[in-house]
C-alpha cells in the first residue's frame, strides 16, 4: 500500500490528539488555578536497519504546561487564597500521594478536614489540616491559618495549622490527568518560605480562550489536509490496480 497512505494517517491521528489537548484547556477556562497545557509536533523518522530513514511519520507531544500567571479575583471568602507568584499548594492525591495545585478555592467538610473545592486534602507539615468548629478563621499571607474558637473574642485567636507551600523547579515537574503537578523524580518538594498567599482572593485559569480557538481551527484544517492526501492515496491505489488488470 502507499507509503503517502500511513503518513497522512499519523499526521491525521495526531491532530486529533492535539484538538483533544486544545479541547480540554477550553472546558478549563473558568477552572481555578488552572494551567494550560501546550502541544508540538514533530517528525519522527522510521528507521529499518542501518542508513536512512524510510519516511517520516508525525508525532504530537505536550511538553509542558504553560506557567503564565492567571488574573486576581477578588472572593473576600476567607478560606479562598491565590499564591502570589510562584509557587503551590500541596494537597492529597486520590492514590494518597502529595501533589501540588495552584487551586485556593478552599472549604472544610463536616468533619473539619480543609479540602480543595474538588475534595482533596489540604496538607500541611503533619499530614492533612482539620479546623476545628469556629467563629472566624484566617489564612495568613505565609499559610498560617488561625481560628477564635466557639464563644469567644479576637484576642483568643490561635494558630491551628499551616498550609504547606511548595516552589519546586517547574523544568522538574510534571502534570497528571488528574490536573494535578508532581516532581518527575517522585520525590516530595520541601516547603518554601518564599512563597506567599493573598487571603480572600483566587487565581483564575490561564486559559486565553482566542488563542485555543484558533489554534483548533488551524488544526482542524491541518486535519482535512491530512483526509485528502489519504483519498489521493486510495484513488492513486485504485488508479494503480485498474492499470494492472488491463494489462
Amino acid at each position: 500500500m502507499d507509503k503517502a497512505l500511513f503518513i497522512a494517517m499519523t499526521g491525521a491521528k495526531h491532530n486529533m490528539l492535539a484538538q483533544a489537548n486544545r479541547a480540554n484547556n477550553l472546558a478549563n477556562l473558568s477552572t481555578t488555578g488552572f494551567r494550560a497545557d501546550f502541544e508540538q509536533s514533530r517528525s519522527m523518522g522510521v528507521y529499518y536497519g542501518d542508513g536512512q530513514p524510510t519516511r517520516a511519520y508525525a508525532m504530537t507531544e505536550s511538553p509542558r504546561a504553560d506557567f503564565t500567571p492567571g488574573a486576581m479575583i477578588a472572593t473576600n471568602n476567607p478560606l479562598d487564597v491565590a499564591i502570589q507568584g510562584d509557587g503551590f499548594i500541596a494537597v492529597q492525591a486520590p492514590d494518597g500521594t502529595e501533589a501540588y495545585t495552584r487551586a485556593g478555592n478552599m472549604t472544610v467538610d463536616a468533619t473539619g478536614m480543609l479540602r480543595t473545592a474538588n475534595g482533596l486534602p489540604v496538607l500541611g507539615a503533619g499530614g492533612p489540616i482539620n479546623i476545628p468548629e469556629n467563629e472566624k478563621v484566617q489564612v495568613g499571607a505565609d499559610g498560617i491559618i488561625s481560628i477564635v474558637g466557639q464563644g469567644q473574642g479576637p484576642e483568643a485567636m490561635v494558630q491551628v495549622g499551616q498550609i504547606k507551600l511548595v516552589n519546586p523547579d517547574i523544568q522538574a515537574i510534571e502534570k497528571g490527568d488528574d490536573g494535578l503537578f508532581r516532581q518527575r523524580d517522585g520525590q516530595l518538594a520541601l516547603p518554601a518560605v518564599e512563597v506567599t498567599l493573598r487571603s480572600g482572593m483566587l487565581e483564575s485559569s490561564n486559559v486565553n480562550a482566542i488563542e485555543e480557538f484558533t489554534q483548533i481551527l488551524s488544526l482542524a484544517r491541518q486535519y482535512e489536509m491530512q483526509v485528502k492526501i489519504m483519498k489521493t492515496a486510495e484513488e492513486n491505489s485504485a488508479s494503480s490496480a485498474q492499470l494492472l488488470q488491463m494489462s
